[in-house]
């Protein structure tokens, strides 16, 4: 059995990581993923969160994603989004006035699809605020 498992993450503007890595940890639609070598092939949704990837040597990547589609096959685990970004480039100052922009907006009592897209918003900012704060608990 490998060791390994090699992990693209893919955004609409670039390949963000391809390498190898010990595991996977994403956040799906029915809640966190652990992915391993030799996991059963699956196609599942992601949720706006975290991918923390375990590289060889033990050291951790941590990684905002959007939202999107994880593929996993037993060598191999792809993440596809619109919007990916290593915890270490996020702009934290921007993520708490979008968090508080969705916040505001939600609390004007807006209704049907600005609701539903304050919400998603918020939830993207919440991710990005999780992953700052995940890689700085991390140094």
């Amino acid at each position: 059995m490998h060791r390994t498992i090699l992990c693209d993450i893919v955004s609409v503007e670039s390949t963000l990581f391809s390498s190898p890595v010990r595991y996977v940890v994403v956040t799906a639609e029915q809640g966190d993923i652990g992915v391993y070598p030799g996991h059963a092939p699956l196609l599942t949704l992601l949720k706006a969160g975290i991918a923390r990837l375990v590289m060889e040597d033990g050291t951790e990547e941590v990684i905002f994603i959007s939202g999107g589609f994880m593929e996993v096959q037993p060598h191999k685990v792809i993440l596809l989004t619109d919007f990916a970004k290593r915890a270490m480039d996020l702009d934290e100052a921007a993520a708490q006035l979008a968090k508080q922009h969705a916040e505001e907006h939600l609390g004007s009592g807006s209704t049907g699809l600005d609701h539903a897209r304050a919400l998603r918003e918020l939830n993207e900012a919440v991710a990005r605020l999780r992953a700052i704060d995940m890689k700085r608990n991390h140094l």
